[in-house]
């Protein structure tokens, strides 16, 4: 066995002298090296630039983690979508809809509760409440969301909870309704959970949009024409 060679501290300044740009290419050791100075307490010109450097090294790691980070969620946003779109592709009828809506968005989207409001006045269907009334009493409860055409995070109100909900009303937490106002469709989207905060205001809308675009699309293409 080759007995392994101890560099000297001659060898080591020798090598240096031999190669000045050492730590140009290897900047990432001057994060971990001490210099002393003969100044004593007094902060050193080089001491001062390894303090810099050393701060912007690790502001960049920061900077990188949570680039990482958003393109992570990115990715799991993407795949979850793309989950969705293919259960909905995969629907051949509203009740396939509306059973596929609840695996997906509970398995990948990890909800609790999921309803789907179809506003459409005398409309009959073997789904219980998929369809409610377009006169103003019945939407009273979604006048914001509507008004607004923008999706509203967090605690329903009870009336709203149990005009979506039921008989599970007093379980959720939070939710996200989601307003679905397209030519040939009017609809209410809601996702609801039992933890508190699970959907809060300042949440991105894009996503739900996105989201409510998908769901009534497929809709449209379902619902049997008058």
């Amino acid at each position: 066995m080759t007995k392994q060679h101890s560099l000297t501290a001659e060898e080591v300044e020798s090598y240096l002298q031999q190669h000045p740009d050492f730590f140009n290419k290897h900047l990432h050791l001057l994060e971990k090296m001490r210099i002393p100075h003969p100044s004593g307490d007094a902060v050193s010109l080089i001491s001062k630039q390894l303090e810099i450097f050393r701060s912007k090294h690790h502001e960049q790691e920061n900077q990188l983690m949570t680039l990482i980070e958003i393109a992570r969620d990115n990715d799991i946003a993407c795949m979850r979508m793309h989950k969705l779109t293919l259960a909905l592709l995969d629907a051949a009828t509203l009740e396939d809809v509306i059973n596929h809506l609840n695996i997906v968005l509970s398995d990948y989207f990890l909800t609790d509760f999921v309803a789907l409001r179809i506003i459409k006045s005398n409309a009959t269907s073997t789904i219980p409440d998929l369809f409610i009334d377009s006169d103003p009493k019945s939407l009273k409860p979604f006048a914001t969301e509507l008004g607004s055409n923008q999706p509203s995070c967090g605690r329903p109100t009870l009336t709203q909870a149990k005009a979506l909900f039921g008989d599970c009303a007093l379980e959720v937490r939070s939710c996200v309704i989601i307003p679905m106002l397209f030519t040939q469709l009017e609809g209410i989207l809601a996702i609801g959970s039992r933890q508190e905060g699970r959907f809060q205001n300042g949440m991105g809308s894009i996503l739900l949009t996105q989201m409510s675009e998908i769901i009534a699309t497929r809709l449209i293409s379902l619902i049997p024409r008058d």
